[in-house]
């Protein structure tokens, strides 16, 4: 499943209201963590998209067809801008530059790759999982780079 992003903040809202929309059919139920997550999720990814890219862009979710305890759904926002994800810490005092510390934070896996025609920044998210601390530090982890591979465990922001 797919939509189409227009560089508008305005999509931001349409894009938690498809998501929601295709959860409503996949037996995740909107009030358990997985659902309130993965919306969280698509609000920050998307609004990277449209604040930092200028562009349109492409919301892909992948939700899986029998829901058990233990799925994985997938999310991958895909923009038109060849510009790599930067590493940002955000001050105590700012009113941006955490969208994807939250992705970090809240996210099984999440990484970046290259396209053709831009990037793809993806996370999954499992069903099973354990709840997460949401105190990752900035610059903290490793890193792993090189054409395009994905970046663990930092936080980046896509400029």
């Amino acid at each position: 499943m797919q939509l189409e992003i227009r560089p508008d903040p305005a999509e931001v809202g349409r894009a938690r209201r498809w998501a929601r929309s295709r959860l409503a059919g996949s037996g995740i139920q909107a009030d358990e963590p997985l659902a309130e997550t993965l919306i969280l999720l698509v609000s920050e990814l998307v609004t990277n998209a449209v604040v930092h890219t200028g562009r349109p862009a492409v919301l892909r979710l992948s939700l899986p067809h029998v829901v058990t305890e233990e799925v994985t759904v997938r999310l991958e926002v895909a923009d038109r801008s060849g510009r790599a994800p930067v590493p940002r810490c955000a001050g105590d005092d700012a009113t941006g530059g955490r969208g994807l510390a939250l992705v970090d934070g809240l996210a099984d896996r999440w990484g970046w790759s290259v396209e053709a025609t831009g990037k793809r920044i993806w996370c999954e998210l499992d069903r099973c999982a354990k709840s997460r601390d949401l105190t990752a530090s900035c610059g903290g982890g490793a890193a792993a780079y090189g054409g395009g591979a994905a970046f663990e465990g930092l936080a980046y922001e896509a400029v």
